[in-house]
């Protein structure tokens, strides 16, 4: 009965017709709908860019020499700097983007320390050996390190074939080369434990070895005939 009763008390009255919507009604109902679709492909785009950005090295500063320093501590941050400004004052611009860098990579192995960081430092040498980045090493003991990775060549540029592997002939002391030794790499300072540390970044490199990376396969590291010519000049002088 009740269905009756509206069919008769609305006999008279039409449906209204579909209403046009107006165009900020349409915009907003396609928001409505579509906007997770293009949340989604905006961020899908910029994983994308982000890929292509890293893989193209787009507004990456790019080396143009890299060595690795191996010893128990990091080496300081001003000391670290100092060393690859000097050695960029002596090298040239090798991959053309209109100025000259050196990146001065560090492994310490910090022994005593958190085992999981360690570990972490053991890594990223293997990484940089494995990928043939450094070309210069700066080595707190070189024994060890050639005895254990087996990548330092001679010091006249010819590679060891077989062991026992040992790094002699293949490092020269930072004091014993005249123009490590002539750098002005001036102070550092840092914190530690709420105290301030400062000391001399020449009397801590004096107490280096500098070598170079010897290649055994096809595989070099970026512009080898360039880096050949830095070590040149740094070597100039030096008593071996």
């Amino acid at each position: 009965m009740a269905s009756e009763y509206l069919k008769w008390k609305y006999r008279d009255e039409k449906p209204e017709g579909k209403r046009e919507l107006t165009p900020e009604e349409k915009r907003k109902n396609w928001w409505h709908y579509h906007k997770w679709h293009i949340a989604i492909g905006a961020a899908l785009a910029a994983i994308a860019g982000s890929l292509l950005w890293n893989a193209l090295g787009i507004g990456q500063v790019r080396p143009d020499y890299q060595a690795a320093y191996v010893g128990t501590d990091a080496l300081p941050e001003d000391t670290a700097a100092a060393i690859e400004s000097a050695f960029a004052a002596l090298g040239e611009d090798l991959n053309g983007d209109g100025r000259v860098v050196v990146r001065l990579n560090q492994y310490p192995s910090a022994k005593g320390a958190d085992p999981g960081m360690a570990a972490s430092g053991e890594v990223s040498l293997m990484a940089d050996l494995l990928e043939c980045e450094s070309y210069f090493f700066l080595l707190e003991d070189p024994e060890p390190f050639q005895a254990n990775y087996h990548v330092l060549c001679r010091l006249d540029g010819s590679r060891q074939e077989e062991g026992p592997w040992t790094a002699e002939g293949t490092y020269l002391p930072w004091s014993q080369c005249p123009v490590l030794a002539g750098m002005e790499l001036g102070g550092y300072s840092y914190e530690l434990l709420g105290e301030t540390v400062t000391g001399d970044s020449g009397g801590l490199a004096s107490g280096l070895y500098l070598a170079r990376r010897g290649f055994w396969t096809e595989k070099t590291t970026a512009h080898p005939e360039g880096c050949a010519v830095l070590w040149e000049k740094l070597t100039e002088g030096a008593v071996s």
